[in-house]
């Protein structure tokens, strides 16, 4: 499967045919008069561990729904209004997104608010790597680079123009980062069994410094807020990005931060596995913060602080996930992947502060 994901693996947790009541969604679509007839070839898409994708086919139409999981969080139904409001705003610019067909604010259709979304062919270079990229490593030097040029071009477009204004605050943004994460790291304490910050060693450390070190320089734009290899899509033809996906914590605040995040799952130079295999072609660090410096014309001294902000927000949204697992409230198997990674990021952080 290509399509926004690859099949998810049969059972688990997230029963779709109970999330997404297939009649219900007929139903909807049929108002929105979008194709008529029987909904068919739903498959669960997989490559997340907290949102459901399905892939369906009306009317020879393909779809993919996008809806919160099973267990809802507190702003699960808001998160998708929010997605939704940006891919719509983003229709006709140069930023590779999946494109919007329709969306339902309300959450008694299927239970959640939820939104369609053409499918994007591409692939998860996390999850696979065809033979023309694998064997090539041109392209996946192209491949880098064309990661930078993604965010750059979503940074640079004018969100006032584009309506999204409110999407966020940008008074304050950088001010706001530790605090804001912290709190919802500490908000974790309400899932009984979450052994909670003792089992985070270097999150104080890492917090003070980044309040420290904070750059003074500040350009608001948008952010994807959660930018990697696992939320791009790549063409199977060539080394060009087809998309932007996962688009949860999209916002208006500093650009800059979704650089922190690529290079915060970017290894060091010099190492010869990373989180695509193989590795060999891809750009060095430097290459990545020179290009972002080139597209963008930004200041780009600050990027090991972006980098470490990264980290500790990644981190501490990771562990809400580990938390819930302890509680019974998501796969075990799930969290305790989600808690490992969580380690790894803030260790980089301390070792990025200078720490060992």
């Amino acid at each position: 499967m290509t399509e926004l994901g690859k099949a998810a693996a049969p059972g688990g947790d997230q029963d779709w045919e109970v999330l997404v009541p297939l009649d219900a969604l007929g139903e909807w679509m049929d108002a929105k008069g979008l194709g008529q007839g029987p909904i068919g070839s739903a498959t669960l898409l997989g490559g997340g561990t907290q949102n459901i994708l399905l892939r369906f086919e009306r009317a020879g139409r393909p779809y993919v729904l996008r809806r919160p999981p099973k267990h809802l969080r507190a702003n699960s139904n808001e998160t998708m209004r929010r997605e939704a409001r940006v891919l719509a705003a983003l229709a006709g610019t140069d930023v590779r997104h999946p494109g919007l067909i329709a969306a339902c604010p309300q959450e008694d259709v299927i239970g959640s608010a939820f939104y369609l979304m053409e499918p994007v062919e591409g692939f998860t270079p996390r999850d696979e790597m065809p033979e023309l990229h694998a064997g090539d490593p041109a392209i996946r030097h192209k491949m880098g680079l064309e990661m930078v040029d993604a965010i750059a071009a979503l940074g640079q477009v004018d969100y006032v123009a584009m309506g999204l204004s409110t999407l966020g605050k940008p008074d304050g943004f950088l001010e706001r980062q530790v605090p804001r994460w912290r709190a919802q790291l500490e908000s974790y304490a309400e899932h009984p069994g979450w052994p909670g910050l003792a089992g985070l060693p270097g999150v104080d450390r890492i917090g003070r410094w980044l309040d420290d070190n904070r750059p003074t320089d500040f350009r608001p734009g948008l952010i994807h807020g959660d930018f990697h290899f696992a939320n791009v899509l790549f063409s199977r033809d060539s080394g060009d990005l087809a998309a932007m996906v996962d688009w949860e914590l999209v916002t208006v605040g500093e650009p800059m931060v979704d650089l922190g995040g690529l290079l915060s799952h970017w290894p060091e130079d010099g190492a010869e596995t990373g989180p695509v295999k193989p590795w060999s072609g891809f750009p060095t660090r430097a290459e990545l913060i020179a290009r972002y410096a080139e597209r963008t014309g930004r200041d780009v001294s600050a990027a090991d602080w972006y980098e470490v902000l990264a980290c500790y927000k990644i981190g501490c949204i990771l562990e809400g996930t580990y938390a819930r697992a302890c509680a019974g409230r998501a796969p075990k198997e799930t969290g305790d992947y989600l808690h490992a990674t969580t380690l790894g990021l803030f260790e980089k952080a301390v070792r990025k502060i200078g720490g060992g």
